[in-house]
Parts: structure tokens; sequence; C-alpha cells
């Protein structure tokens, strides 16, 4: 499972040619280099279905996708100039950037809802994330800091609930009145696969958790000098999203395959699946903003909460973590 907000050592090695600069292209493409938050998954399927399809080359960019993974720290590596756009996994990540002064903005989110999820063996005594209030979760350090403090000012969750996550399934597995964080398309479905038995599955974004997931994150530099070349990047990402999910994948999935040769086509078409069946990249304002959108409530929704509980200062510029200009509005 990736970490919730990623601001971990930096590791540069762990993108395979980071911070290369190609010879100018022949064809007279702009380069893009974009860096994932994770190894190759169907998470990042739109990104990998794009470039399968030519699309971003069809969109006047050459672009190439460098996979991330446990070190690899996003924000960090966009500071130094490593890579030119990368993913940011929610919306910790572009609030931290405005707050250490990175000069960058979430341009499009992916993912409408966070997959983050609470999971539970089956039981009588939990059908909602109010039932779990007072009872023992295991959650990781990382955590504590991002949606405990949402689950603490909803559902009067408190610390002594914490149990250490240590993203090892053993605990959970050993005791059947666990209950502990995971991520959508990943857990439940080892959960179910080692145990033989469906876990119940509670997605935090359906019961109001107000985060995105899953950005294209580009330095201002970009935004101001560049901007036809950022337009052309959200585009074909999200021509590429909307076949990954309602087309065939398998394009994309043949490079994300390449790219990550540990996962299989089975743990590709049940995230696939579980991306579809829950509205992760397409629901709520997607259904008149379309694919990507992002909106200034939801921004403002999910910062109040993290300033109002001591995340942020009241007074961070939070819009500085966004721009709607190439999203159409």
């Amino acid at each position: 499972m990736k970490k919730l907000i990623g601001f971990f050592a930096l590791t540069l090695f762990g993108l395979t040619g980071c911070g290369e600069k190609n010879a100018p292209d022949p064809e007279g493409l702009t380069e893009i280099s974009f860096a994932t938050d994770w190894k190759a998954q169907a998470e990042q399927g739109g990104f990998y279905q794009a470039l399968a399809l030519g699309l971003y080359e069809k969109h006047g960019l050459k672009v190439t996708l460098r996979q991330g993974g446990p070190g690899v720290n996003i924000p960090q590596l966009m500071a130094a100039g490593a890579v030119d756009f990368g993913m940011g996994s929610n919306s910790f990540i572009p609030l931290n950037m405005v707050e250490a002064g990175v000069p960058a903005k979430a341009v499009l989110a992916s993912f409408q809802k966070d997959p983050q999820v609470l999971i539970t063996h089956p039981r009588a005594d939990v059908t909602s994330l109010a039932d779990m209030k007072g009872k023992p979760i295991m959650v990781s350090d990382a955590t504590i800091s991002a949606f405990w403090i949402w689950l603490k000012a909803k559902y009067d969750f408190s610390d002594d609930q914490i149990r250490k996550y240590t993203y090892n399934l053993a605990p959970f597995l050993a005791d059947d009145k666990a209950i502990q964080q995971g991520y959508l398309s990943s857990e439940p479905y080892t959960i179910a696969k080692e145990s033989g038995v469906t876990p119940q599955v509670f997605l935090l974004a359906d019961y109001g958790y107000p985060g995105y997931g899953a950005f294209v994150m580009v330095p201002d530099k970009w935004i101001a000098e560049k901007p036809e070349a950022v337009q052309a990047f959200v585009d074909a990402t999200i021509e590429g999203w909307r076949s990954y999910l309602y087309d065939d994948p398998s394009p994309g999935n043949a490079l994300i395959l390449a790219d990550n040769p540990e996962l299989t086509a089975d743990i590709l078409a049940q995230a696939i699946d579980q991306l579809k069946t829950h509205g992760i990249v397409d629901s709520g304002d997607t259904e008149q903003l379309g694919i990507g959108a992002m909106t200034d409530e939801r921004w403002k929704a999910f910062f109040d909460v993290m300033s109002d509980n001591g995340v942020y200062d009241p007074e961070l510029d939070y819009q500085k973590a966004y721009t709607l200009q190439f999203l159409k509005h």
C-alpha cells in the first residue's frame, strides 16, 4: 500500500534515468518526464494507456513515465528539477508543497475519491464507520496526521484507539476483531485471497472524506511559460483515463506489466473493477465537469477540516496548491 503523504527520504535512484535530459526531439515534440508515486499499477492506468495509444504524441508531447516506489519523494524530485511533472498521491501533497515553498500546483485530479479504506472481518457489530468509535484500529504513523484527523473530527474517534500498522497483514488475519487501514484495490483483494473470506471494506470517500487523489503536479514555471504543453498533458491524460476505463485497457496494461512484472493480470483486472465500481475516477463532479475535475468548494472543505484541527496554519494560502485553468469547467 502506498504511503499517505510521502515526505520520506529522497532516493533519486528509485526513478530510472531520473533527471536525464534527452536530446531535442527531431519531430518537435515537447519532452516531459512524469514521475508516478508508486510502482506501475492500474491506479496509474490512464497515464500508461495514453502513452500506449500515442495520445501524448497526438497532442505534441514526448512523455516518459518514471515509476516510483518506496523511498521516492515526488515533491523533492520536483523541487530539485529531477523530473518535469509528478503525481501527488492525495490532497496533502499539494498543500504540503505550498507549506514548504515548492512552486508547483495540481492541475488535474485523476481520482475524485481518495481510495483509502478501513477494513474489518465480517461482523455484525460494525456496519459503518461510526460503529468503529472506541474500537482498536491499526493505522500507520503517516495516517495519524492525515485521514485520522478527519475521522476524529467527524466520528469522534480518539487517539487511544490507535494500534500500529506496519503494512503486514498477519495481525489482521489472526484476529477476527481487528480493524485496519488499507487501499481499496490492494489489501482487500489480498486478504480475500489469503484467507478465503471477503472482508468488509469501508471507503472513506463514501462517508464524506473530501480528499482527491492521483494529482498531476506541475511546476509554476511550466504553467507560466509553457501552458500549451500543460494543457496538452492534461487533455491526453484525460483521454487515456477514459479509454482505460471504458475501452480495452490491454495496451496500458502491457506497459504496466513491463514496468512492474510483480503484478498479474488478475490483480490488474480486479483493480480496474474497483476503480469503476466505486467511481474512483469518474463520479460526482465529473458528470458535469469531466474526468480530472477539481472544484474550489472541495479544496476549501478539505483545507478547512485540516486547518481547524491543526494540520495547517489557517492563514496558509491553500489556493496556491491547485489551478482549474486547464480543466474544461
